[in-house]
């Protein structure tokens, strides 16, 4: 005899739950990232507000051109951000967008003040004049008695490379179609590791650059400051003894100190790093009317000229092949910026009054041009010819480096304004007290709900309690899973979105236990009653689950900031629990009802709508009588 509609076989269920729980917890252990002990292996993500951080919010405005900014814009600014917020040493910042205007900045640890990571970035083409070493070191230098003062600079790296740190790269020049010659690429500055800012750099400082550099000179005292400002050129500390120990306080100013002193002055001080160049603030090299300093690959000091070619002069700059099949990136420019670029490459090519050094050549002898983003150089072509047309940038480009390169170009074409919507600052403390405060929120509402079930529905209530843990640990596993997958981070806010879906999922086992009790009081048995209102009340659970997944999809979509984590946290339990209705509450339902206890009006909490026995005679009592 087939089993009546809605039987099934609980077992099947159970053991694909089970094996969910099995993958879950293996990815868990075994997923990218995990490592260390059992506890740190299973420790979810979690957000600023239960650790402590800054969290910022920056809203896109409009490009400098007026429009809407588009993905390509918000990306592109986005890993510019990424870059400053990583000059700051913190490990596991992350800088994400969110819809089509908003940067999140999510910095883990002690609070930071991120209002200059936003400010606007803008491309800079600077001929590069000198190069000199910039590793900052004071050697032991062994005494001369002629020392030179105006050595030649040591260090200088090969001015070749491509977009993309890669040490084989070789840089050639091919001319674009309505142009002549190219250039050749130098390497990214690789990451170096960010320097520790003295307590003087964390101080407010003072508001005039004049008071800022009066507070340097009074840091490195008179002496230093004397010899320094009277440098012309890189000096060769090895040959002098004297004027290494002189220059030395130099090397312990942080990146913000270094900033305020003149070019020149950066550039000649050998004691003077790389290491704290590139930790001075991102917007100090900004000025197109003053000469810079900006390394190369953290090893090189390079002395540039003033911006004569600015980032919104680039029309557009694209990656594609050319005649030989090799990657190359396209750069066009507006009209007027046309005409500058004509007479930068004029200015370079033909090395006019030799303001370019031998030191600052490209392989082929020719002087460079560097583009720099911030305080970084991300790429330096030797110009090999007076380009009046679109140019190409050539070298050794996978088709990866080329579209980076490109999108750095384009970007400076169409530079992003942002906007600071939310700056939030949790102390570690704080976000403790939080967590604990969350997690009890939590624990109370899951304590009330199986409260509540075992005095209403007795034994019912166990298969509450059961579908609850199930829950909870299918939500534990994701989160952790989810945390190292995609960085979904734990938030106040998700822990919210959790306590709210146990509502949810207490809804549904109304639902279907009054469904049940229904068919009991029309006179079926509880085995036969329990398919039959698993059948009626499957649609509504499924319904109203919909409804909330719905609910917080839409939240999802449309909200910014912590919003977002409490509506991804409510939908993520909801699908959860549905998961755990069909594969868990159904099947144990299925077996409670052949067991003598369901049977039972007072254990199973069905005795108050049990049928009573009939009080009719027996038909072997019942008699004819004549009427």
């Amino acid at each position: 005899m087939a089993p009546p509609q809605g039987q099934m076989r609980p077992g099947r269920q159970l053991a694909v739950l089970g094996a969910i729980f099995v993958v879950l917890y293996l990815l868990a252990f075994f997923s990218g990232g995990a490592s260390g002990g059992w506890k740190d292996r299973l420790e979810p993500r979690l957000g600023l507000d239960l650790v402590g951080g800054t969290r910022l919010t920056l809203e896109a405005t409009n490009t400098l051109d007026g429009r809407a900014p588009t993905a390509d814009n918000l990306e592109r600014a986005r890993q510019i951000i990424e870059s400053r917020v990583n000059a700051y040493g913190v490990a596991e910042a992350e800088v994400v967008t969110e819809g089509d205007r908003n940067i999140v900045i999510s910095l883990p640890g002690e609070n930071r003040d991120l209002s200059e990571v936003g400010s606007a970035a803008e491309l800079r083409f600077r001929k590069v004049l000198k190069i000199a070493d910039g590793s900052g070191s004071v050697p032991s230098p062994a005494p001369t008695e002629s020392p030179e003062p105006e050595a030649s600079p040591t260090g200088t790296p090969s001015p070749t490379g491509t977009a993309s740190p890669t040490p084989d790269a070789e840089a050639t020049a091919s001319p674009s179609p309505g142009g002549q010659g190219g250039g050749a690429p130098t390497p990214t500055p690789s990451e170096s590791p960010s320097a520790t800012p003295s307590p003087a750099a964390t101080e407010d400082v003072p508001q005039s650059i004049e008071e800022q550099r009066q507070a340097v000179e009074q840091k490195v005292g008179a002496e230093a400051w004397a010899a320094a400002s009277g440098l012309q050129a890189p000096a060769d500390l090895s040959a002098d003894p004297s004027l290494a120990e002189t220059l030395k306080p130099f090397a312990e100013l942080s990146g913000r100190e270094v900033a305020v002193l003149p070019a020149q002055m950066q550039f000649n001080v050998p004691t003077i790093g790389c290491l704290q160049l590139d930790d001075r603030p991102p917007a100090s090299i900004s000025d197109p009317e003053q000469q810079a300093v900006a390394c190369e690959g953290g090893y090189a000091k390079n002395l540039l000229d003033v911006a004569k070619v600015l980032g919104t002069d680039v029309s557009g700059a694209t990656a594609v092949r050319d005649q030989t099949m090799q990657w190359v990136v396209s750069l066009n420019f507006t009209s007027a910026g046309q005409d500058k670029w004509t007479a930068l490459t004029r200015e370079a090519f033909n090395n006019d009054a030799q303001a370019c050094d031998a030191s600052a050549l490209g392989d082929e002898g020719k002087c460079r041009v560097a583009v720099v983003l911030d305080n970084q150089i991300i790429s330096s072509p030797q110009i090999q010819g007076v380009l009046t047309g679109n140019s190409q940038i050539t070298g050794n480009f996978t088709n990866a480096e080329a579209s980076e390169l490109a999108g750095y170009l384009s970007y400076g074409a169409l530079p992003v304004t942002f906007e600071a919507q939310e700056q939030q600052n949790v102390t570690a403390t704080l976000g403790a007290s939080h967590l604990r405060a969350g997690l009890l929120a939590a624990g109370i509402g899951m304590l009330l709900v199986i409260i509540y079930s075992f005095f209403y529905y007795r034994l019912l209530g166990s298969v509450i309690f059961l579908s609850l843990v199930l829950s909870g640990l299918l939500l534990f596993g994701a989160l952790v899973v989810l945390g190292r997958q995609i960085g979904f981070t734990l938030t106040l806010a998700g822990i919210a979105g959790i306590i709210v879906s146990l509502g949810v999922a207490a809804d549904s086992f109304v639902i279907y236990f009054e469904r049940l009790k229904d068919e009991i009081r029309d006179g079926r048995s509880p085995r036969s009653a329990v398919p039959r209102a698993w059948i009626r009340a499957r649609r509504t659970i499924i319904s109203a689950n919909a409804i909330t997944i719905l609910s917080a999809l839409v939240l999802y979509i449309v909200s910014v900031g912590t919003v977002k984590g409490f509506a991804f946290a409510l939908g993520l339990a909801t699908v959860l629990d549905l998961l755990v209705v069909f594969l868990f509450r159904h099947p144990v339902m299925t077996m409670f009802a052949r067991t003598r206890a369901f049977l039972s009006p007072r254990v199973s909490g069905l005795g108050r709508v049990l049928p009573a026995r009939s009080e009719q005679p027996s038909p072997r009592n019942q008699r004819v009588k004549e009427a």
